[in-house]
């Protein structure tokens, strides 16, 4: 118990919080009849605890480090576990929305402090085992997500996803108070509150002007002024980080253009190999009429490619420089999302496995190096800040992906059909817009959209690999210097160094 307790514990929590980015996936076009949920509260459903996970990583991060790291860590859990309780609760999509947003709450203390403690209760060749076999079970959680996700919708119901964290947390807590012991970081630090309500704010803001944009325009002003506050919050986070004494990110690592390099990359990486992901969930289940454990099953192409070219690399292509594994892994998810926008109303699913299985390809190829390549562009002594600056932006791409897609996908379809119309089928409303519009019309409104977010995801990719290539270029930390990382919006890319502050 001494030995594997810490482990056990901790990846219980990290299986809990990863699993929860990807398991409502498919479960979106029920939640949405259930709920009788718009299109942009599916989108909140994602987005709120993505963007709490974003929005308080480095803060609650730097808390635990004052406050007691397995404290941080067990308040997460619980608070993790309420909120899961709160969501499957849920009588309207409000409630769910703001219940997810407290998952994300919960999620990040546990997520900020994993890494930590970890590394306080293992060194030597037990910390490169632990990380390991935490690595793995990243990879698992994010794989399973969807199937898991679609046997729970197709059986006991969707409320489910999220009751299933109640047993595990209660076992989470359990263990944690029993095995991990309790751990800080440097004395004397404190914590940057105005840092972070400053970056949550600008998350926020930055967010909610694109989920805004899909119904009201890019040009409304109630958008643009979401947009004018986001660049307020901005200024003020850089404002701050630039005067105290303990900052969560210290503005002047982005002088460095391979720090730079690497934040554009995960915020790239995350936006387009996953944020197309809850559109395509829900052309597959009222479009194609698949059901939620098929529907999800699609998606492990992406999964199985991801994980045998993460463990393939880590041994082929040890000591090739990141700039290449990242920016031609960002390449190859464009090339897949490119390839995923050729449907038209006869199309099927298995029109996306190519697609699917360069975008896994591609994932495989970055997710092992990317935090890798954020410690080798800062001195030593900043490598805690870089390590959770490349968490943070990872989930901020994901969030951002989401709803700049869905705002991409609804514009698309609103050339063949009338903007109410076009937001209730992207939101799942297909059966009650068929006997309007013909199940044809709406099967190649879809798929319009659908290719036109694809196309764009891949842009983003592109350009995102573009810029790796160009900006990273010192260092040689490639996917064979740590160990094989997971795949999925959430994952930790660097399994195999601990996560210091």
């Amino acid at each position: 118990m001494r030995t594997w307790g810490p482990l056990t514990a901790v990846c219980l929590g990290t299986f809990m919080l990863l699993l929860d980015v990807t398991i409502a996936v498919v479960a979106l076009p029920d939640m949405a009849r259930g709920l009788d949920a718009s299109l942009s509260d599916l989108q909140w459903v994602m987005d709120g605890y993505a963007l709490a996970l974003a929005a308080l990583l480095l803060g609650l991060g730097a808390a635990a480090d004052v406050l007691g790291r397995r404290r941080v860590h067990v308040a997460g859990v619980v608070l993790f576990a309420a909120a899961s309780l709160l969501c499957g609760l849920a009588t309207g999509p409000g409630m769910l929305v703001a219940a997810r947003g407290l998952q994300g709450v919960g999620a990040a203390a546990m997520f900020a402090t994993t890494l930590p403690l970890l590394g306080s209760v293992y060194q030597g060749r037990r910390r490169s085992m632990a990380l390991g076999v935490w690595g793995a079970v990243s990879g698992a959680a994010a794989a399973v997500g969807p199937v898991l996700g679609g046997l729970l919708t197709d059986g006991p119901g969707w409320r489910w996803i999220f009751w299933v964290n109640l047993p595990v947390s209660v076992a989470a807590v359990w263990l944690t108070l029993r095995v991990v012991p309790e751990s800080r970081g440097a004395r004397g630090r404190r914590v940057d509150w105005a840092g972070t309500a400053a970056f949550a704010a600008f998350a926020g803001a930055l967010t909610y002007g694109a989920v805004r944009a899909g119904s009201h325009g890019w040009t409304e002003a109630g958008t643009l002024v979401s947009f004018g506050l986001a660049v307020v919050a901005l200024a003020a986070f850089v404002a701050v980080e630039r005067r105290v004494a303990d900052p969560l990110l210290d503005p002047r690592l982005f002088l460095r253009p391979a720090f730079s390099g690497v934040m554009l990359g995960a915020l790239a990486f995350n936006a387009a190999a996953f944020g197309v992901m809850a559109y395509t969930s829900i052309w597959l289940q009222t479009l194609l009429g698949m059901s939620p454990v098929r529907g999800g099953l699609v998606f492990v192409w992406l999964s199985l490619a991801s994980f045998v070219v993460a463990a393939a690399g880590g041994r082929l292509l040890h000591g090739v420089p990141a700039r290449f594994t990242i920016g031609g892994g960002l390449l190859l998810v464009a090339a897949g999302q490119y390839a995923m926008a050729f449907l038209d109303s006869s199309s099927g699913a298995s029109e996306l496995v190519p697609g699917l299985l360069l975008v896994g390809v591609g994932t495989g190829l970055v997710s092992p190096g990317i935090a890798g390549a954020a410690l080798a562009a800062v001195p030593a002594e900043r490598a805690g800040m870089a390590g959770g600056a490349v968490n943070t932006f990872r989930q901020l791409g994901y969030a951002l992906g989401i709803a700049v897609f869905g705002t991409v996908l609804t514009s698309r379809m609103t050339d063949t059909l009338p903007h109410d119309a076009a937001h209730g089928l992207a939101g799942g409303a297909a059966s009650a817009l068929e006997g309007v519009f013909g199940e044809h019309a709406l099967r190649a409104a879809f798929a319009s959209g659908l290719n036109a977010a694809a196309v764009t995801a891949g842009t983003v990719a592109a350009v995102g690999g573009v810029l790796v290539l160009v900006l990273v270029r010192a260092g040689r930390t490639g996917p064979g210097t740590r160990g094989a990382a997971p795949a999925g919006p959430a994952a930790e890319p660097e399994p195999a160094a601990p996560y210091r502050r």
